[in-house]
């Protein structure tokens, strides 16, 4: 279960990241444009923001061993 919401999450923040790129080079927001400027598109942003706060635990579990740092 652990894995498939690793998976879950890093996915949508990925497309999230994405979606900020494209705004950032070309002006161009995917889902407003897929979505319409509705309460859907709010629902996707805040699923994004809550997927970054959750990836924020893979520091913690990135290059630790037992509590230790691996070199």
């Amino acid at each position: 279960m652990n894995k498939m919401l690793d998976g879950i999450a890093l996915t949508i923040g990925i497309i999230g990241a994405i979606n900020w790129g494209l705004i950032g080079f070309f002006e161009f927001n995917l889902v407003e444009f897929i979505f319409g400027n509705i309460w859907l598109s709010r629902i996707i942003y805040a699923a994004v923001g809550l997927c970054g706060i959750y990836l924020l635990t893979f520091y913690g579990k990135t290059g630790r061993i037992n509590g230790s740092a691996q070199s």
